[in-house]
């Protein structure tokens, strides 16, 4: 008899506002964040708000921190010696994961706003990853939502394409969302802000249809209640 198939390859990817490290009780407890992204145990994680927003920009999470501490390494974006990510966006990969390429992008904006991207190796197959915190301002999301799908469009070239994080829209049907969904399928983990009592679906994961999504939800926790004022999502994804 032949052997049989191997069972497809499954993903755990999650999205997380780390607020600056800034938890509800207003402190700043970067070990509290990592013990939550533990708690998530996903393979790959977008963090919005990673960097203080002034000055030098400095992370919030240093990298010994990250990987003393977890599993974690910081795909790196080169952009500032003290930072994490681009515009607070970065992006943690399990250690030993393979990152073939990563990128920082431009994207139209009143606020500072970027884009974070990377590509990396899921047993046979190379995932893009894009990270992203879009504006307040619902007439810029449509135009960085209208930018972000296009490049996610052009990714896909290359190998199924997750996106996900702060995407900033309370409403349930927007023009935001509607320029995603043009390219992508958008997954609705639940409310997540704030992370005390959470109304606000504004954290959100996103894939195209080379991914089946088998779960999604919200990370529900009495640390993560407490550790920002968002609470993480997450995905599990199997490749078809």
């Amino acid at each position: 008899m032949p052997d049989a198939a191997p069972p497809p390859a499954s993903l755990k990817v999650a999205s997380y506002n780390i607020h600056k490290g800034v938890g509800t009780d207003r402190r700043r407890d970067p070990a509290r964040i990592l013990n939550v992204l533990n708690e998530v145990g996903a393979d790959v994680v977008c963090l919005q708000e990673a960097d203080l927003r002034f000055g030098t920009r400095a992370t919030v999470l240093p990298r010994f921190l990250i990987e003393s501490h977890t599993d974690y390494h910081p795909v790196p974006l080169d952009v500032q010696h003290d930072s994490l990510g681009w515009h607070g966006n970065a992006i943690l990969v399990r250690r030993g994961t393979l990152v073939e390429s990563h990128d920082i992008l431009h994207i139209p904006c009143l606020e500072p706003r970027g884009v974070v991207t990377a590509r990396m190796r899921v047993g046979d197959t190379s995932l893009t990853v894009f990270g992203m915190h879009l504006d307040l301002s619902g007439l810029w999301r449509v135009r960085q939502a209208r930018t972000i799908a296009a490049l996610g469009e052009a990714a896909r070239a290359s190998g199924p394409v997750v996106l996900m994080g702060d995407l900033n829209e309370w409403r349930t049907v927007a023009g935001c969302f509607r320029e995603f969904g043009r390219h992508f399928t958008l997954l609705d983990p639940g409310p997540s802000f704030p992370s005390r009592r959470p109304l606000g679906r504004l954290d959100r994961i996103m894939h195209c249809e080379a991914l089946t999504a088998k779960d999604c939800g919200v990370h529900r926790s009495a640390l993560a209640a407490s550790a920002s004022d968002h609470l993480p999502v997450w995905a599990e994804f199997v490749l078809v």
